[in-house]
């Protein structure tokens, strides 16, 4: 019996001990998969708009905290319009955000320059972006030519932040460039006590 009793007290340490190695390593794949499923969604858009000649409307959403589904905010896609036949629907894991983390580059102009100089830090969605826009949109259509617009039919630049609140290092975000629907993915780096963010 003693034995046994040793047995399970050394099996339950080594547990908890794996659970507390493996968890910083969940964590951040929980962020790798969030920044891949936004970029994947983002790239799918323009290519259907593209493949199928009609406009793909994606429409980005904060978390959602409580209810049958909790998630750390999501994105759809659909076709033509917000409302139109939905081309897919993900949501972001609940410990991962669409947010903005304090301590991030804050300036479009100087460096260290917020993710293609778009914005300034303000807005997890900050689409619309000057001089089309005034800023702080969430919705891109993305037209067969290509380009990414806003519901006005102007040329939509912006970007998208995401991460573990309360960590800068999980720090992601992702640009869209309007005339050219090129999207770019980004990832917050410290180099010598400074936060940049760097294409990845």
């Amino acid at each position: 019996m003693l034995e046994l009793m040793i047995t399970v007290s050394v099996s339950l340490v080594l547990t908890g001990a794996a659970v507390i190695t493996f968890q910083p390593a969940m964590q951040q794949q929980r962020v790798n998969d969030a920044y891949n499923l936004t970029l994947t969604s983002l790239r799918r858009a323009r290519e259907a708009a593209a493949a199928d000649m009609r406009t793909y409307v994606v429409t980005f959403s904060p978390a959602v905290t409580s209810g049958l589904h909790p998630n750390g905010g999501s994105i759809t896609v659909n076709e033509t319009t917000s409302s139109g036949t939905q081309l897919l629907s993900v949501s972001l894991p609940t410990d991962v955000t669409f947010h903005v983390e304090p301590g991030i580059p804050t300036s479009p102009t100087s460096t260290p320059t917020t993710p293609d100089g778009f914005g300034s830090g303000a807005y997890a969605f900050d689409f619309d972006q000057p001089p089309s826009g005034t800023g702080a949109g969430s919705v891109i259509y993305f037209y067969p030519d290509g380009t990414a617009e806003d519901a006005n039919g102007n040329v939509n630049n912006g970007v998208v932040y995401m991460g573990r609140p309360g960590s800068l290092s999980s720090c992601r975000a992702i640009t869209v460039w309007g005339y050219t629907g090129r999207i770019r993915g980004w990832r917050l780096y410290q180099n010598s006590g400074v936060w940049s963010w760097s294409q990845q």
